[in-house]
């Protein structure tokens, strides 16, 4: 009798200090401190409004009000940082050629019309801008504006040169950097701990893990930023005559699992800001921002900033 009121009373002793550190975690841990908060991301510049990771897309959504850019990065044959989601040319310029065998002066244009990858059916025709830019490029004409970085590859060299952009241009403070590899965080990380770095594929399973087990709350966590996508949408992307019963209850399960706002208000409070992407419809903006998200991914900076205004949502100060 005495083991199980011990037992009781120790699980119930966890279960509310652990309920108390969710709702309250300043009174472990220190709060993150935020040297720019985002509401309003574009990510490939939105691609649903221009092509792709094109100085034209960034153009219009800073000048839409965007509060980040998000682009990809890849390193050419002669070592250049270019800004490209894709490692090899085919999909975006018709060429069946890897960026990192061409140099940039040797980089083909993008075609005229490029599918929307976040959007079912849809395709964005450009203007004249069909250049890859350079990363410097988007530094030098955005200065103020945050930027996040997608590292797609796995090289050590790429890494050290996007950092070192980083500090040339001082943007520190204005950067946030990482992939869903664990093994490319860690090295963004030990390269420039000064960069924030998003969470890791395998670090937001862990994160999970520590959140329905109520450890959470008692954990360090060196990210400052959250990434996800909401899975719900991915019912939106398929045919709806394709979609297979077991598929329907994996995204369902998917989404459950990971759009909890007990989650994202504790990691708000302590300074760790959540993305949620790529939404592109005033529904998911709105469930986005009622579970409690710090900010939006979308590939229509317009339709966002149109919805932000409807509704009063105020940009980060």
């Amino acid at each position: 009798m005495c083991a199980v009121v011990y037992v009781l009373s120790t699980v119930t002793g966890y279960v509310l200090t652990s309920a108390l550190l969710l709702k309250c975690p300043n009174l472990l841990h220190r709060r993150k401190r935020e040297t720019f908060r985002s509401r309003h991301i574009s990510h490939r510049g939105g691609a649903g409004e221009n092509l792709e990771n094109t100085m034209a897309a960034f153009k219009h959504a800073v000048d839409v009000g965007t509060d980040m850019l998000e682009l990809d990065c890849h390193m050419t044959k002669d070592e250049q940082v270019v800004v490209s989601h894709d490692g090899n040319l085919q999909r975006a310029c018709g060429v069946n050629a890897n960026i990192s065998n061409v140099p940039y002066a040797e980089l083909p244009p993008y075609l005229c019309k490029l599918g929307v990858t976040f959007q079912r059916e849809c395709f964005c025709e450009g203007g004249e801008d069909k250049r890859m830019p350079l990363l410097r490029d988007v530094f030098d004409a955005f200065p103020n504006t945050p930027v996040n970085i997608d590292i797609k590859v796995n090289n050590d060299t790429l890494i050290k040169k996007v950092s070192e952009l980083v500090v040339k241009y001082d943007r520190q403070h204005l950067t946030v950097w990482g992939n869903a590899s664990n093994q490319i965080v860690k090295k963004c990380y030990k390269e420039n701990p000064q960069i924030p770095v998003l969470f890791s594929f395998p670090r937001v399973l862990q994160l999970l893990g520590l959140f329905y087990t109520g450890l959470l709350p008692f954990f360090p966590l060196k990210e400052q930023f959250l990434e996800i996508p909401m899975p719900s949408i991915i019912t939106k992307l398929r045919d709806p005559d394709r979609l297979t019963r077991s598929y329907r209850i994996i995204a369902w399960l998917a989404d459950t699992l990971l759009m909890r706002k007990a989650l994202f208000d504790h990691l708000t409070a302590r300074g760790i800001q959540v993305y949620i992407w790529v939404l592109n419809d005033d529904e998911d903006f709105q469930r986005a921002f009622n579970l409690g998200a710090t900010g939006v991914m979308t590939d229509f900076p317009t339709r966002l900033k149109h919805f932000m205004d409807r509704n009063g949502i105020s940009k980060p100060e």
